[in-house]
């Protein structure tokens, strides 16, 4: 009971925690649309302001394929978010519509060749060529909007781009020309096709800074500052619960929150709302994650490994040939070995495993070595041609069996006595085999460390490295990293089976 009760603890502390990175995650998600829809909102300010998308509109030759225009129904985003960007309407633009509205207007009211119209025709043609010399629409970066409107104009008037704007729209805004064309010629093409383009158009204030005003950050401060507490509580508690973690280390463990925190480079969020998610598990990278650390393996392995092979066997050769071998056989003075318990570790693990065999396995099995001695005795014997022949002889079957088992069971005692007086104790075989080891070290050191043998096992080792260098180098090279990543992806599949 008291297990279980150690245990519930800490699936609901874990249960909470992974709510609480849930919300985290959510609310960095949220933030990260918002970033991503305030980066967007001004190159796509055309379709929040008019909610039309068109495509596979072209122009071949002087064949023109205006496309399709998918209409889609949008709430009043750019009255909402235009104050957030700064934006209002351009003045000229906006009072050059409303001078084609007070045109509609009085054309209504006393037909068009009424000097009242004659008038705002006169302001509109003036206004025309103003636009076009002044460029309202630079502020706004957008240029190619009042060339599409001059090129539209152009061909209305003139069926072609060729020739002049100013005198398109002289033409245009005439009591002439919209006495003689009908409707759809005249203010109706201005609606449909020159109007929605003027009213795109817009003036953005700059600032002190000679940046365009945006206040974008009263909607963002809230997010960072709530993730900023959160940073600094969270990397506290990890500096607190991490043994030899300091908090600026915690700070260092969470780098990619900061990203959360930058009011420049908004768009870098995506990689703290990424890992944020994976970490919820609202998202699993793990796929991903694997096949990014293969094809990083993959592109240094080679590299990588060349370069540490060929360095070790390097480190060998220098040492080699700077006469660390002979500084090793010269050396009278071994270094201290340091004991911290007064015990040989390995002495005592293999006299450990050597009681162990004899005196705990080999007992349990003797009955099964002595019948493969027995086996291959009788096998011995079947196959002499002596032993054949009396095997003729009435009983000598029985006779051989019992032979064959009274002599393996004395061989099979006396090899085990044999190794059981072996593992006594016996100091003086112990001495004699220590100084025995000890003669055959001096001896050989003593007859390597002459001159032309020195030398040779020298230079004969070098060489040596050397073609294991250029050998493994070269079939390292010829060796397919893709394929061996491929054969450990197989082994881990066969493993998880």
């Amino acid at each position: 009971m008291s297990s279980l009760k150690k245990l519930a603890p800490s699936k609901s502390q874990a249960r909470r925690n992974l709510w609480f990175e849930r919300v985290m995650a959510f609310l960095a998600l949220v933030n990260l649309l918002l970033v991503m829809f305030d980066l967007s909102y001004i190159p796509l300010r055309n379709f929040w302001l008019q909610g039309k998308i068109q495509f596979l509109g072209f122009t071949l030759g002087k064949t023109k394929f205006p496309g399709l225009t998918l209409e889609v129904p949008l709430p009043p985003i750019t009255q909402w978010y235009d104050p957030i960007k700064a934006i209002e309407p351009n003045r000229d633009t906006r009072r050059y519509l409303d001078r084609v509205n007070d045109l509609e207007n009085q054309m209504l009211a006393t037909g068009i060749q009424s000097p009242q119209v004659e008038a705002i025709l006169q302001d509109l043609r003036r206004r025309s060529v103003e636009i076009i010399d002044t460029n309202p629409f630079q502020v706004a970066n957008k240029t190619g909007t009042l060339e599409k409107i001059k090129n539209r104009m152009r061909e209305h008037i003139f069926k072609t781009k060729e020739g002049s704007a100013k005198e398109a729209f002289r033409r245009f805004w005439s009591q002439d020309y919209l006495a003689t064309k009908d409707r759809e010629q005249g203010l109706v093409f201005f609606n449909n096709e020159i109007r929605p383009l003027i009213e795109t158009n817009y003036y953005r204030p700059i600032g002190e800074n000679g940046e365009f005003v945006d206040f974008f950050w009263l909607i963002d401060l809230p997010f960072v500052a709530l993730f900023g507490l959160e940073f600094l509580a969270r990397t506290w508690f990890i500096s607190r619960r991490r043994t030899g973690v300091s908090w600026l280390d915690a700070m260092l463990w969470r780098w990619y929150d900061i990203f959360l925190l930058l009011p420049v480079f908004r768009w870098l969020r995506i990689i703290p709302v990424t890992i944020r998610l994976n970490q919820a598990e609202l998202l699993d990278l793990n796929r991903i994650q694997r096949q990014i650390s293969q094809g990083f393996v993959a592109t240094i392995a080679e590299d990588l490994t060349e370069v540490v092979i060929v360095r070790v066997i390097n480190q060998v050769q220098t040492s080699i040939r700077g006469g660390d071998i002979t500084k090793w056989l010269s050396q009278k003075e071994v270094r201290p070995y340091i004991d911290i318990n007064n015990t040989d570790e390995i002495a005592a693990i293999t006299t450990l495993i050597m009681q162990m065999t004899v005196y705990q396995v080999l007992p349990k099995i003797r009955p099964d070595i002595e019948a493969l001695l027995q086996h291959h005795l009788e096998k011995i014997l079947n196959q002499s041609p002596a032993f054949q022949g009396l095997q003729k002889l009435p009983g000598m079957e029985q006779l051989q069996h019992e032979l064959t088992g009274r002599l393996v069971k004395e061989i099979s005692q006396g090899l085990y006595d044999a190794v059981n007086s072996a593992m006594e104790p016996d100091p003086v075989g112990d001495q004699l085999f220590r100084r025995l080891i000890e003669h055959l070290s001096e001896a050989l050191g003593t007859e390597i460390q002459g001159k032309q043998t020195l030398q040779k096992i020298q230079s004969l080792l070098t060489d040596l490295l050397e073609e294991i260098k250029i050998n493994y180098v070269e079939r390292l090279s010829e060796e397919d990293f893709e394929e061996v990543l491929e054969q450990t992806r197989a082994i881990r599949q066969i493993a998880q089976q």
